[in-house]
């Protein structure tokens, strides 16, 4: 009689979804469960998706649907809201102005950026740029203004969900992130031409600048990270999640226990015809906030050199294009 043999089967790695609810108003267990799964998702894989997060997926939606009327307007409209501030920090910047760090082409998106909004006598007021509104969508404003400060507080949550496994204070992160330079971008990846550069990809595989990025789900897949094995992980969270990856500058700080994971956008053959709107929220502290390693992170030693994180943001806008 032969023996049956045994199949040994994997299963596939997928990025763990985390119910923020479970922090902000669950028991104690759950406040830690959600802790500790944070803390772990993110050191394995740089990356979790959030559910249950207080943004809501009716804004989520009435955004994109607005994304979609706006990119549908004639690039001469579009153009007109340049900003002059230069680097992008505010309005449009057209198809082909942007590419990863070290890639030789363009990425394939358009996008536009709204920042942080102070008051005229506010310290940083020279620092940021007036945002932009186009005259055509008149609820343009409201829209991604509710967007902007739903997902800071949701980013603000999540940062600081963080600071038990790093040893710091609660308020460590709110106090640096509260008045942070954080940018809300909102992409457009049209439909992939004929003749395009092959070696051109919706994004490039990438690291993010920031602290932390919330993501609500992309109108259609395509997002990838390398994991560890150097293999690219599709990364598709359901309608009206966030999915939240860890960026450079978090990265820095921690001396690199929560690693900044390598991310793409691929051109995915449903892509040669359809567009791909996404909307990350980029969290960033203040330009004064010292990125050098806590102390809690050094281990065998500093990986990175400090510097701050203004100082560390001009270096990265200028080694992917958007600056001189």
């Amino acid at each position: 009689m032969e023996l049956a043999t045994e199949r040994s089967t994997q299963i596939p790695r997928q990025v763990p979804t985390l119910s923020l609810s479970h922090y902000t108003a669950g028991t104690i267990e759950q406040k830690q469960n959600f802790i500790d799964q944070l803390w772990i998702g993110l050191k394995d894989y740089g990356f979790i998706i959030l559910k249950d997060h207080g943004v809501s997926i009716d804004l989520q939606a009435r955004a994109y649907d607005l994304l979609q009327k706006f990119y549908a307007l004639p690039e001469s409209v579009k153009k007109s809201y340049i900003s002059s501030a230069g680097g992008g920090q505010r309005g449009y910047t057209p198809f082909g102005q942007e590419h990863a760090k070290d890639s030789p082409v363009m990425d394939l998106k358009e996008f536009w950026h709204v920042g942080r909004e102070v008051s005229d006598d506010h310290s940083m007021s020279a620092h940021y740029p007036k945002n932009i509104w186009p005259s055509e969508y008149p609820e343009f404003k409201t829209v991604f203004s509710e967007l902007f400060e739903s997902l800071d507080r949701a980013g603000q949550n999540m940062l600081e969900a963080l600071t038990g496994p790093l040893g710091l204070e609660k308020d460590y992160f709110k106090t640096r992130v509260q008045e942070g330079n954080s940018i809300l971008r909102l992409l457009h990846y049209p439909p992939i031409a004929e003749g395009v550069d092959p070696r051109c990809l919706r994004a490039a595989p990438h690291e993010d600048i920031n602290f932390i990025t919330l993501l609500p789900a992309a109108s259609a897949a395509g997002l990838q990270l390398k994991d560890r094995d150097g293999t690219w992980l599709d990364v598709n969270g359901e309608p009206g999640t966030l999915i939240v990856d860890v960026g450079d500058m978090l990265a820095r700080l921690t001396n690199g226990v929560l690693p900044s994971t390598t991310h793409q956008v691929v051109n995915t053959s449903e892509g040669k015809s359809k567009s791909r709107y996404s909307m990350p929220f980029f969290m960033h502290p203040q330009s004064d906030v010292d990125l050098d390693c806590l102390p809690s992170c050094v281990g065998s030693g500093k990986k990175y050199p400090a510097i701050k994180a203004g100082d560390f943001l001009m270096q990265r806008l200028r080694e992917i294009g958007l600056i001189k």
